[in-house]
């Protein structure tokens, strides 16, 4: 049965001399593992279409395992991410972890909407810190997390000061701090930047400008969620922060 998707090309490896297998995250049917027979070759019709991130219509053989690709048109091929090394380490962890913490063939319009618009908007040059933030927010749900961020964790009280306790899963007021002595310590910035990013969605954000003080605080309380929750260990996070700590020297 020939299906017809629009879909941006999630992961891409090597199959024989001239087979590429590719996972594309589509709107109409969510995560699909592919077969391009041949896209290893030069002349090939499906070579270029078939790099990683590449947004566009693809048609393909839908079977319970593997399908075949059997043609591709490029809507964009988010060539400024794969030609910039840190957009690609950006990329790289938006992309395992929306690959990871999917199921193949499970249908979320909303989540390739929001997919498709990060990765446009990394493409254009927005700040990928916050971008990716976001994507690591809007995620939970999918993965069956759901930290309380919409006021505090013990006592629900929505007003005061607010740290973020990893063992609570949320924020905890000045109140409750003693229920957790190792909560960590962030500015009311940070808390205010991780609930934008949370519930609302990009199109209602704007522009908006963070202290870089800010976004490693973002960074550190996701990354001690992340690693307390998710069960996921992603070789492109590792590559992501070593891409940061040498943008940090530079």
């Amino acid at each position: 049965m020939l299906q017809k998707c629009e879909g941006i090309i999630i992961r891409s490896s090597s199959y024989g001399e001239t087979n590429k297998i590719v996972t594309i995250y589509t709107r109409e049917l969510g995560k699909v593992g592919v077969m391009a027979r041949g896209a290893k070759k030069p002349n090939s019709r499906l070579s270029a279409m078939t790099q990683l991130f590449t947004y566009g219509t693809f048609l393909f053989h839908k079977s319970s395992g593997l399908g075949g690709l059997q043609q591709a048109e490029t809507i964009a091929s988010m060539r400024s991410i794969r030609e910039d090394l840190f957009k690609t380490a950006y990329a790289s962890y938006m992309a395992e972890l929306l690959d990871k913490g999917t199921e193949n063939l499970q249908r979320n319009p909303f989540l390739f909407e929001l997919f498709l618009q990060l990765f446009q908007h990394l493409d254009e040059g927005r700040d990928p810190d916050i971008l990716l933030r976001m994507f690591e927010l809007k995620m939970l749900p999918v993965l069956g997390l759901t930290p309380h961020l919409n006021g505090c964790a013990n006592c629900g009280s929505t007003d005061g000061t607010f740290h973020f306790s990893v063992r609570e899963a949320g924020f905890l007021c000045h109140r409750c701090f003693e229920m957790d002595p190792y909560r960590l310590v962030i500015s009311q910035g940070a808390v205010r930047i991780i609930r934008l990013l949370y519930f609302f969605e990009l199109e209602r954000l704007g522009e908006i400008s963070v202290k870089d003080a800010t976004k490693q605080e973002l960074k550190i309380v996701l990354d001690s969620y992340y690693q307390e929750y998710s069960g996921l260990y992603l070789k492109s996070k590792r590559f992501l922060d070593q891409m940061d700590h040498l943008r940090g020297q530079i």
